[in-house]
């Protein structure tokens, strides 16, 4: 796990929009919502972004996919990412590679998501693993801190078919780590819940209720290739956008 401290500028309120498994390469990405979402970030500018792996399809002899269908192959994948990144490259809070990333390393040890991160001249923002962010923007008059909160992103496993099981996926992830936000991705279906725990504070022997938000990200393929041919329910792509307040501790989430 790796910490990541970011520091933003003081706005009321900034907008975080997790991205992953947008599959690029794949014939069924659509590349035309993943643009528009880009543009987005790039002209909103309290908007910022995390980048949470299988960015790149990487379907490769050994792996599941299809290797011959692919509009883009792994060289060109890459490309295509730094391409499209380079203009929020500013914005990204942070990188996790996904499985698909993993198949390359896994046999040619190369980290295509590490070199994707050093061509855009992120790679202090880049995880192998998983990332906990220290988000801090606000105010910083005298006597008032920056607002922080913390985020544990990771890509994710696992999950299988059911609804049930990918969101006790997410749920599970407050059993490693203390944090106000966990981030999800991998199983395709955009989720948003809450809940509450009890959090000890040694300073003061005493423990106050916390609300943690749990966000699971969508995907931006379309039905059909594999997902089709194994039965799988076609996603809906309608992501979650997270939303920090300046003005008190207080996370949301909107699909």
């Amino acid at each position: 796990m790796k910490a990541i401290k970011i520091s933003l500028p003081s706005f009321e309120r900034i907008e975080i929009i997790p991205l992953a498994d947008l599959h690029l390469g794949d014939i069924h990405s659509d590349f035309l919502r993943i643009k528009a979402t880009l543009k987005y970030i790039e002209e909103t500018p309290n908007a910022y972004c995390i980048l949470n792996g299988d960015l790149m399809d990487c379907a490769i002899q050994s792996s599941i996919g299809d290797t011959y269908g692919a509009n883009l192959q792994p060289m060109e994948q890459l490309k295509q990412c730094v391409h499209i990144f380079e203009p929020i490259k500013d914005k990204i809070l942070c990188v996790t590679p996904g499985n698909h990333e993993h198949r390359i390393y896994k046999t040619d040890g190369l980290d295509i998501t590490e070199l994707m991160c050093h061509q855009l001249g992120i790679v202090d923002k880049y995880s192998p693993t998983t990332a906990l962010l220290f988000i801090r923007f606000g105010s910083e008059q005298i006597h008032k801190r920056p607002m922080c909160y913390t985020a544990y992103v990771t890509h994710g496993t696992g999950g299988g078919r059911r609804e049930g099981g990918k969101i006790n996926r997410l749920a599970d992830l407050a059993n490693i780590v203390d944090a106000d936000i966990y981030i999800h991705s991998h199983t395709h279906l955009p989720a948003v819940f809450k809940l509450n725990f009890f959090r000890p504070n040694m300073g003061n022997s005493s423990v106050a209720e916390v609300t943690k938000l749990f966000v699971n990200t969508a995907s931006t393929l379309g039905y059909g290739g594999y997902g089709d041919a194994q039965g799988y329910k076609p996603a809906t792509k309608d992501n979650p956008t997270i939303y920090l307040s300046n003005h008190k501790k207080k996370m949301t989430a909107e699909l």
